[in-house]
């Protein structure tokens, strides 16, 4: 195979003007598939989320090094004119802008979308927000934990008989930077044949209830409002953790056929054979039934023991490991789950690493997110043909660190 030199997105520049977890998420996924991405940031502070700690790896905070790998960072003040300017300037050389400002404030400084394409108009501009531009929630601050709430996704997550839980990461953020990528590579995909930019508006809110598919559906489909079901399915059985002599074992039967080899596997042909769960939709209207005896059966064995007979009867099943017993696994090592860069003063740094696999391009390697402001001098003389006397002006008078 052909292996170009370059990642998919090699002459691609995105200028990522966008703070704390969701559009960051979008600039380092489009930074992994070779993308430029200048990352534009407050003099003084920065992104908010580089003060978000312990811990810290020298002066970077861990939630700063999960979404910034690879990116240059420009440090701009856009509450002065010149910074304004300066902004657009850059944004004429770059293919997308990925933004989250406020609204009332986007369109007071010419930076909204429709002002945007009016002075660039191949731009391709996605903007994110909590709800959206339209609504009557659509200039409120959106965060991820209120977003989880109003999605309902808190409703149906958390023991049964427990109250409402959030999912332990900012999930709502990282699936609309996930859409937001999705929606930004098609865009630049159309521009090729259009010629003119697009504006994407982007609402976490829309992006978790999106991401909720089947017990969503379950929802609009039967108008029962899905109860939490903890660590089971709402509509797969056996499908949840279940206890063993010494941990936590996950049981994924996802077929029927499956069903009936797991039976045969733990000695029970009588389950196997009884008409109340011979389905998946028997299983599911026979739940109860059928859990307490899957319970008291799991506490006899210890985990290794299940994995070993559940991976020999080919049974769909997983243990419940912490962060230490993942990134030591060999299956963490053979998918580069981890990778080590260095810093500014050569000490190692572990990264979470990239996702992503293409046979036919290679890739960039991973490297260490930017210091507040380390590349302004360069981006700015190197794009905008910005001299040093210039430069030093620019700095001393607050526009730029």
């Amino acid at each position: 195979m052909v292996t170009d030199p370059h990642g998919p997105l090699h002459g691609v520049r995105v200028l990522d003007a966008s703070r704390v977890l969701a559009g960051p998420v979008c600039g380092q996924l489009l930074g992994d598939l070779g993308a430029e991405v200048i990352k534009v940031e407050r003099p003084g502070s920065g992104d908010d989320t580089r003060g978000w700690g312990p811990p810290f790896a020298g002066d970077l905070s861990a939630y700063f090094l999960s979404c910034n790998r690879g990116k240059q960072s420009v440090a701009i003040d856009l509450s002065k004119p010149d910074g304004i300017e300066l902004f657009q300037r850059l944004v004429a050389e770059c293919d997308i802008l990925l933004e989250n400002f406020r609204a009332t404030s986007s369109a007071k400084f010419g930076l909204d979308p429709e002002q945007l394409l009016k002075r660039h108009p191949q731009l391709i501009v996605c903007s994110i927000s909590g709800y959206g531009r339209t609504g009557p929630m659509s200039d409120l601050p959106g965060y991820d934990f209120a977003i989880q709430g109003l999605s309902g996704l808190m409703s149906i997550t958390g023991p049964a008989d427990g109250p409402p839980c959030k999912v332990g990461v900012a999930i709502t953020d990282v699936v609309t930077g996930l859409y937001a990528a999705s929606a930004v590579l098609a865009c630049l995909h159309a521009r090729h044949s259009t010629g003119h930019g697009y504006a994407i508006d982007l609402a976490l809110l829309d992006c978790a209830v999106a991401v909720q598919v089947n017990v969503a559906q379950a929802y609009l489909t039967s108008g029962n409002v899905p109860p939490r079901q903890g660590n089971a399915h709402l509509q797969i059985v056996p499908y949840q953790a279940f206890a063993t002599a010494d941990e936590w074992l996950i049981l994924a039967i996802g077929n029927d056929g499956q069903w009936q080899r797991f039976c045969a596997a733990v000695g029970h042909a009588d389950w196997a054979g009884d008409p109340r769960f011979a389905t998946n939709v028997l299983r599911v209207q026979h739940r109860e039934q059928l859990v307490g005896p899957l319970e008291n059966l799991f506490r006899e064995r210890s985990t290794a023991d299940w994995r070993t007979l559940l991976q020999r009867a080919e049974i769909p099943h997983a243990p419940v490991w912490n962060y230490a017993q993942l990134f030591a696994s060999d299956q963490a090592k053979a998918r580069g789950l981890c990778v080590t860069v260095r810093d500014h003063e050569g000490k190692p740094v572990d990264l979470i690493g990239s996702p992503l696999r293409v046979a036919g391009a290679t890739l960039p390697a991973a490297t260490l997110p930017p210091r507040l402001g380390q590349d302004t001098d360069a981006v700015l003389g190197r794009l905008l043909s910005i001299d040093r006397a210039s430069l030093d002006r620019l700095r001393q008078q607050g526009v730029t660190e």
